[in-house]
């Protein structure tokens, strides 16, 4: 057993190694005062203020988030809606066909997506742009609600539920004071899900993107066809840090939630 568990540290150790070696790799260049991705030659922050004194790259960042953030919490409101009517379906057929047609939207190509989104929006006469960006978004979005909110939904004991319409609780109150405080953790969970998908995502937007309008994924995109420049390290380094903090946040929200949501637990007879 021990043994086991020796090789099953190594095998994760090896899989982290991987996974951020490349990352740690870029954000050590970005302070390279040679300006090439070898041969460390000095310390320097020029490439962190050459980021922060682009003002078209402070336009592509703010409408980066704006999409994100606006995708995710209408994405997040479908979600639990999605959520609720697959868990409460009283047809299992229903259930199941519409579980299985959200869990396909996950494991599809991201080029397929795009470029069905990309068909959709010329066929409709839609302008690429912050519309069809925002719209693409919040579709891929909202299956990864669904499938963050779902499990607390089944976890969720009925009787909870009976109890509240016992003690003559209307069906907003049993949803907004019994069943949305209890997957609240799930909520925020599917909300950050779909914040970084959005602000990850390439594939997708590059298909629905238009002129005037991009966001930071198809940016550093373009400019690295264009060469090795430090400022996408730097770029590429201080999202990895906000990712982070996101992580951190949803960690201490998610903790704090699940505190709030044991005094809910109703003690089996």
């Amino acid at each position: 057993m021990k043994k086991g568990n020796k090789w099953g540290k190594i095998y994760l150790a090896v899989v982290f190694i991987v996974l951020y070696a490349p990352i740690f790799y870029l954000m050590f260049y970005s302070f390279n005062a040679g300006g090439k991705m070898s041969h460390f030659s000095g310390f320097t922050l020029d490439y962190y203020k050459e980021v922060f004194q682009d003002t078209r790259l402070l336009i592509i960042v703010l409408n980066t988030f704006v999409v994100a953030l606006l995708s995710s919490v209408i994405a997040t409101i479908f979600g639990v809606l999605g959520a609720l009517a697959i868990r409460y379906m009283p047809r299992p057929f229903t259930k199941n066909s519409l579980l299985s047609l959200n869990n396909v939207l996950i494991v599809s190509p991201d080029v397929v997506i795009g470029a069905s989104f990309l068909i959709f929006f010329t066929i409709l006469g839609v302008k690429l742009g912050f519309i069809s960006v925002l719209v693409s978004h919040i579709a891929f979005s909202i299956p990864i609600v669904v499938l963050m909110v779902l499990p607390k939904l089944q976890e969720m004991s009925p009787t909870l539920i009976d109890a509240a319409r016992d003690l003559g609780a209307s069906q907003w109150n049993v949803l907004s004071k019994v069943i949305l405080p209890y997957i609240a953790p799930g909520v925020f969970a599917g909300f950050f899900m779909a914040l970084t998908y959005s602000l990850d995502d390439f594939a997708v937007t590059f298909f629905v993107t238009g002129n005037g309008f991009t966001t930071l994924s198809v940016e550093i995109y373009s400019r690295a066809r264009q060469g090795i420049s430090l400022s996408i390290n730097a770029l590429s380094t201080l999202l990895f840090l906000f990712t982070i903090v996101l992580v951190i946040g949803y960690y201490f929200i998610n903790k704090r939630n699940a505190k709030g949501t044991q005094g809910l637990e109703v003690p089996p007879k």
